[in-house]
């Protein structure tokens, strides 16, 4: 498994394992056989295609998107929206969401306590 602990700039795309200590400031796009573990941060859009696996332990500043045939499960921090379009997304009751869940498509199971008026 290869860890990133240092900064990266730009655009990357995950193609294998992956334990991301570090941070990217840009999109990150995890493909078939692409597995990422998110300790540190990731400044821009978490994309998971198909066959993509991700935990989420860290922070996203933008969107997730979980496609179909993918899987997320998000136990950190997101400052955008969590949308699933097919895959399979677990919200951990630890999580915080700043934006909204949004189902298109697929399996979505949110373990967090609803707000209380």
């Amino acid at each position: 498994m290869r860890e990133e602990r240092g900064q990266i700039a730009g655009d990357i795309i995950i193609y294998d394992p992956w334990n991301l200590w570090g941070s990217v400031g840009g999109k990150v796009t995890v493909v078939q056989n692409g597995k990422l573990y998110v300790r540190g941060a990731i400044y821009g859009d978490l994309i998971v295609e198909y066959g993509g696996r991700v935990h989420v332990f860290g922070n996203i500043s933008g969107n997730i998107y979980v496609h179909k045939g993918a899987k997320l499960i998000h136990s950190g921090v997101l400052g955008g929206d969590a949308i699933n379009e097919g895959g399979r997304l677990f919200i951990d009751e630890t999580a915080t969401v700043m934006g909204k869940v949004k189902t298109i498509e697929g399996d979505t199971t949110d373990k967090r306590k609803p707000a209380k008026d």
